[in-house]
């Protein structure tokens, strides 16, 4: 059975896929990383679901819903660099701002939902979502008030979903 694991989309991420016209495309990459610099999507493998989310005032979006195709660098990546300056997927060169340029960044191929910002989780959902780590402890989110996130430190990473809270979101992201 697949695994589902959440991300954490920035501010300035979410408002370079606005400047770019991204919105209402579908994200044919992401990037994952070996530095704090970029989520490292390491214990994800093809099939997985990843959910993009963005926290904008005390209220968490879906941005993007994505199945993982494949992890290696394709024909479709580009050339890799020559130099530190070139650019690191210039066959992605419209997907940038999901972290081509960080440290380490290797190019995670996925099918995604097109990128919005309107699909809130009601507040009451947000209070039952649930994650657990590899030594099978679970957690919830962190400074949670009346349904809203204070403060968006236990969303930054990228995190795997139990079942019961992937079955949820997916639910509220539909088909």
């Amino acid at each position: 059975m697949p695994d589902a694991f959440t991300v954490l989309w920035t501010h300035d991420t979410c408002r370079s896929l606005r400047k770019g016209g991204r919105v209402g495309e579908r994200p044919p990459v992401a990037y994952s990383g070996v530095h704090q610099s970029l989520p490292a999507w390491s214990t994800a493998k093809a099939g997985d679901e990843v959910y993009a989310l963005h926290v904008n005032r005390c209220e968490v979006f879906v941005v993007s819903r994505m199945r993982i195709v494949d992890r290696e660098r394709g024909e479709c990546c580009g050339a890799a660099r020559a130099t530190w300056q070139d650019p690191a997927f210039p066959g992605h060169d419209a997907w940038w701002m999901l972290g081509a340029g960080g440290c380490g960044a290797e190019a995670v191929h996925v099918e995604g939902t097109p990128v919005r910002f309107d699909q809130r989780i009601p507040g009451e959902l947000l209070g039952q979502l649930t994650w657990r780590n590899q030594r099978g402890k679970v957690r919830g989110l962190k400074y949670l008030v009346d349904g809203r996130l204070e403060r968006s430190v236990s969303l930054q990473g990228f995190y795997r979903l139990t079942p019961e809270s992937a079955d949820e979101l997916a639910e509220l992201v539909g088909p």
